[in-house]
């Protein structure tokens, strides 16, 4: 596997990601659920340009409507945190994971905004990388031979935690359970957050910015590629009755480093 060249393209869809035509152009999933003309032609440039560098791997992405594993395949959010894109936020990822045999084997993250580029090869740690001055450096390196900027989470106790919590926000009748969930584990971390980009919240744990995350709805393309680095940054995850996260379909999750992970999965699964 070219991981070079996947990084390559992840990083060059970021011209879309500015594109202001593209921008204005939103269509409504549901009253509080996007799509802009940036994710469809991030899905787009990214399903053509995989196939043509690897024929035999397979494609999903949050804009295709149908969403077949198969032995390998790349995994595709092309814009994680479109309500953040739409209303200038600055914390959206394009994030991409490739699976074979039903395990993730690479995933990539990349922020545009704050040109940060989070990485993992399964079995060869995590990475952080800043793309200010372009990725040429990474490339002459190689992905699979770069070892600075390594990332590992944190072991902080719940007491100190700072936890993230997806609150589903199309599915409101939920709202009265979502936070009173949030409330329980407010009362037992040291704050909570929203970001609403969950891949960049899964690799803001891996580099010990935050310690935990936690959500009922997440589908395997928010979680594919960021699962792999925090595996790779020494944290845990799972569903919420303790079980590996599907890839094949929606799953209650939970993420956090190693220390607070029984706890915030006791608190969650309530």
């Amino acid at each position: 596997m070219d991981y070079n060249a996947i990084v390559s393209l992840v990083y060059e869809a970021k011209k879309f990601v500015f594109s202001k035509s593209r921008l204005s152009q939103v269509e409504n999933k549901n009253p509080y659920d996007f799509v802009t003309a940036v994710d469809l032609s991030i899905s787009q440039f990214m399903k053509e340009e995989l196939a043509k560098r690897f024929p035999d791997v397979g494609f999903m992405t949050e804009e295709e409507p149908s969403h077949v594993i198969t032995d390998k395949i790349f995994i595709l959010d092309p814009i994680d945190g479109t309500t953040n894109l739409i209303y200038d936020y600055k914390m959206s990822s394009i994030s991409l994971a490739y699976a074979e045999g039903g395990a993730v084997k690479f995933g990539v993250v990349f922020n545009p905004f704050t040109k940060e580029l989070f990485f993992s090869i399964q079995g060869k740690g995590s990475y952080w990388y800043s793309t200010g001055k372009g990725i040429g450096e990474l490339l002459r390196i190689g992905v699979e031979h770069y070892e600075k900027h390594r990332l590992t989470c944190s072991t902080r106790p719940l007491k100190q935690a700072i936890v993230e919590f997806g609150a589903s926000s199309s599915r409101k009748d939920m709202a009265a359970e979502t936070f009173a969930r949030g409330a329980r584990v407010f009362e037992r971390c040291l704050d909570l957050r929203r970001t609403c980009s969950s891949a960049l919240a899964i690799c803001y744990i891996a580099a010990a910015r935050l310690d935990g995350y936690f959500e009922k709805i997440l589908k395997p393309w928010d979680y594919a590629a960021a699962m792999l680095i925090l595996q790779e940054a020494g944290g845990r995850f799972s569903d919420w009755d303790g079980n590996p996260l599907p890839l094949d379909r929606e799953g209650k999750v939970v993420f956090s480093n190693k220390v607070i992970y029984e706890e915030l999965l006791a608190l969650v699964a309530q």
